[in-house]
């Protein structure tokens, strides 16, 4: 008899016959299969469905780090449930879902008939003999014309479609494009198909797969090597709801303070303390604008975390505030691995309080990372976060740190790669192999050192810094995209990966500046730190082996180049404030895609250079070498270039003239740009004044200004913050800018600078709420003069008489052409 038991345990299975469908709460249905296999199928919002899939045994905890237990979301406004002959079919305000009765297949729909989501094979699962796990996996079909985009940091095209992936964090040093997997794990990707946009995050922090239509052309799949087929549903129909609810769904970012937008200028390594004193003065000497300096894993006492060298920093609180003083917040590293040294103190802590992760037999995990041969904190458990959290009472408290940056928490080991898939994890109480837990431990070390910081940074804002990530992270760190070459290529990387992660719910995002690994020259470090002005994270990083990398390393006019894209960074702060104000309480991404700016128009679906930072700037990055200016695609609607004031139609290609001194950088019509006065660091002297660009669009636009003083927690605790709404409307002979108010908050500004873009005709008279205003005459940093005012930020309703315009003149206004 030939036993083919093997051949069996290996066989794909589906799906039996729905004998039962019950519901087990309003909007929480139960579908049971002849063969075990069950659906819990929830409502979550009337455009969110949850989908989770098991095969046998009893329902386990509904435990996610990604989605939070507290989470509210909005009720469903319309709920119906009815069973048809061979299908049942829910339907809310927004969709409607049925399930087939055979094989247990969904199809989801908009509420007009179009098809969104189509399963193919459906759910399905192998069973792995060696880990005891079923592989789950779900197929869907793939109409014609459809298109992926979003799941982190993958460096490849920002188009999906036709390629694999791999969820499994890795310390990919010296990546290329292509390279898969990376540092983050981020298992939620965005589908536009029709001009209508939904998502699906698949909520399982096993090692997991996405193969977008790459093995078969007319099927999408994802699967995973454990857990349950638990994923979600979300509907737009644009990308930018989808992004929204994503984001939210997992948690919003916190605002953080308004330092950590400012430049940040790092190395492996700044030492000794002259060498980070050296550094400092050679910023504030040359007035090229900073907030924070990085110590990398050289300021410990043999790598050991939370000591400090007795030597190269021998009274670190001194040399700390010292640098306050001059207005460098301190940013210091914290790696995983503890060494292991019975005379090192938080060692011993964590051996008497078995804070450590384990083997499945029993002894410790151990691995070789920089301090040598260590121990790992199991940050799954919660008393371990609680004891991690106490260990930065020193280094912010006592020492005056302002920020921690968590690096190698893949987890990363030499040689090895990362931890055995035998090391266990308490998983918040349900006991798990590093198989499941290794994907969210990076996520739970940024949680547990976010805590500490928060903790004894109060009434500050805490400011943390992760390499390695989950779905749901933003809620406690920021990122960069990890150890990256200074080469052109990675330039263009560096553009797709931020936009990507942002998108992915990942806003707080930036790049190694000028890359970490090799030297650029000065032509690669000025492009790259003119892009890095437009990223939320803004750091130059380099590995120190390969020459300095410093903004003035280069010579001129290199320096100068670099001064001037910081302090352009430094005149856009309200604007950036106000972005990530967007994305911490709507979701909304930061940098986004051009196809996220125009998904009606196919032109967008396979473009990746342009994007937009917040509602108003499009930038579109010189990643060649030698190039004076690109060809780039404008969004439809009219765009001012910023450094010409020259005015071009979208919906076409557009040639931008960029030498050195410039990025192609365009200003929405219609659009308010507040600035201010360049400063060398934030809170180096009182903003008195803020400048408002207005750029004319003949109709009406909305933007607005977001304040609260970029510091402590009175926003929350106090409503002390301030919305300003500004309504711009255009005609032929007038433009009227209208000013809405809401909150307490009094800025320290008391005037705006009103300057006045594009305006199709001389200004004749001004007023301010009915009251004359003297115009005059502005220059401005891009060598324009326009006109412009002075009024008080109190205003409601600013109007500007306008002559007749030039017959001759194009639509719009007078204006140098953008090249």
């Amino acid at each position: 008899m030939v036993n083919d038991l093997a051949a069996t345990a290996h066989q794909d299975h589906t799906a039996g016959h729905v004998r039962r469908a019950e519901e087990l709460a309003p909007g929480r249905y139960l579908f049971s299969c002849d063969n075990g296999v069950r659906l819990a199928l929830s409502v979550v919002t009337d455009k969110i469905l949850r989908f989770r899939y098991l095969t046998d045994g009893p329902l386990v905890p509904d435990f996610s780090y990604a989605v939070p237990a507290d989470a509210v979301q909005p009720a469903p406004t319309f709920l119906e449930f009815v069973e048809k002959a061979d299908h049942y079919r829910l339907t809310t305000a927004r969709l409607i879902c049925t399930v087939q009765k055979e094989g247990l297949r969904t199809r989801v729909l908009d509420r007009s008939g179009t098809i969104l989501s189509d399963d193919e094979k459906g759910f399905h699962w192998q069973y792995d003999d060696e880990t005891g796990n079923d592989q789950v996996k779900m197929s869907k079909q793939v109409p014609p014309g459809v298109h992926y985009y979003g799941l982190g940091d993958k460096p490849a095209n920002m188009n999906l479609r036709g390629h694999r992936f791999t969820n499994w964090g890795s310390d990919t040093y010296g990546y290329t494009k292509g390279s898969d997997p990376l540092y983050k794990n981020i298992p939620f990707y965005h589908v536009l198909h029709q001009k209508i946009a939904h998502g699906i995050f698949f909520d399982n922090t096993f090692r997991s797969y996405f193969d977008f239509a790459a093995e078969r052309a007319d099927v999408t799949s994802f699967w995973a090597n454990g857990g349950e087929l638990n994923y979600y549903f979300i509907y737009g129909p644009t990308l930018l709801e989808v992004a929204e609810a994503y984001t939210l769904l997992t948690g919003p970012a916190e605002l953080p303070p308004l330092w950590t937008l400012g430049y940040h200028q790092c190395k492996w390594s700044y030492y000794p303390e002259a060498n980070v004193q050296e550094i400092a003065r050679g910023l504030r000497e040359r007035n090229i604008p900073c907030d924070a300096l990085y110590l990398d894993i050289d300021y410990m006492d043999g790598y050991r975390c939370f000591t400090w060298h007795p030597t190269h920093f021998p009274e670190p609180r001194r040399l700390v505030q010292e640098l306050a003083a001059d207005g460098f917040k301190t940013v210091v590293i914290i790696d995983p691995g503890i060494k292991i040294d019975p005379g090192y103190s938080v060692y011993n802590e964590g051996i008497a309080n078995d804070f450590f992760c384990r083997r499945a037999d029993g002894p410790l995990m151990k691995g070789t990372v920089w301090p040598g041969l260590c121990n790992f904190p199991d940050y799954t458990k919660p008393q371990v976060r609680e004891w991690w959290a106490g260990l930065f009472e020193g280094l912010i408290k006592d020492v005056g740190v302002a920020g921690v940056w968590n690096d190698m928490n893949e987890p990363a080991v030499f040689e090895k790669g990362t931890f055995p898939p035998d090391v266990r994890f308490d998983y918040d109480g349900q006991s798990a192999s590093h198989l499941k837990a290794h994907n969210v431990y990076g996520m739970q070390m940024a949680r547990a050192t976010n805590e500490g910081v928060k903790r004894f940074a109060y009434p500050k804002r805490p400011f943390t810094i992760t390499r390695s990530t989950y779905a749901g992270g933003q809620r406690y760190s920021s990122g960069w995209t990890g150890d990256n070459i200074a080469s052109w290529e990675h330039l263009w990387l560096a553009n797709i990966q931020c936009q990507r992660l942002s998108i992915s719910g990942f806003s707080f995002i930036g790049s190694d500046i000028g890359g970490f690994i090799d030297a650029p020259d000065g032509e690669l470090y000025a492009r790259w730190i003119a892009l890095g002005a437009f990223h939320p994270f803004f750091r130059t990083h380099s590995s120190g082996d390969h020459g300095d990398q410093e903004p003035w390393s280069f010579g001129e006019p290199y320096t100068s180049l670099a001064r001037h894209f910081i302090e352009l960074r430094y005149r856009l702060l309200p604007y950036m404030y106000t972005a990530f104000w967007q994305y911490a309480t709507h979701g909304t991404p930061m940098l986004r895609p051009l196809t996220f700016l125009d998904q009606n128009d196919p032109e967008t679906y396979l473009r990746m250079a342009e994007f937009s930072l917040g509602d108003n700037l499009l930038v579109c990055p010189i990643t060649a070498q030698g190039a004076d200016g690109r060809w780039m695609y404008l969004p439809r609607g009219d765009w001012y270039y910023y450094w010409t004031d020259g005015l071009q139609a979208g919906g076409s290609e557009v040639w931008a003239s960029a030498d050195l001194t410039r990025i192609p950088l365009f200003v929405k019509a219609g659009a308010v740009l507040p600035m201010q006065p360049v400063l060398q660091y934030v809170g180096e002297k009182v903003v008195d004044e803020l400048t408002l660009h207005v750029y004319y669009k003949n109709g009406t636009a909305e933007s607005c200004l977001y304040d609260d003083g970029g510091e402590g927690y009175a926003y929350q605790e106090q409503g002390q913050q301030t919305v300003r709404r500004f309504t711009a409307t255009g005609t032929a002979t007038e433009l009227v800018l209208a000013q809405a108010i809401e909150g307490p908050y009094q800025p320290a500004y008391a005037t705006y600078r009103v300057v006045l873009h594009g305006l199709p005709g001389a200004p004749t008279a001004a007023t301010a709420d009915g009251q004359p205003t003297e115009l005059q005459s502005i220059e401005l940093e891009t060598s324009l003069t326009l006109p412009g005012f002075v009024v008080g930020t109190g205003f409601g309703e600013l109007r500007v008489a306008l002559a007749a315009p030039d017959a001759e003149a194009p639509a719009g206004g007078p204006a140098p052409p953008a090249a």
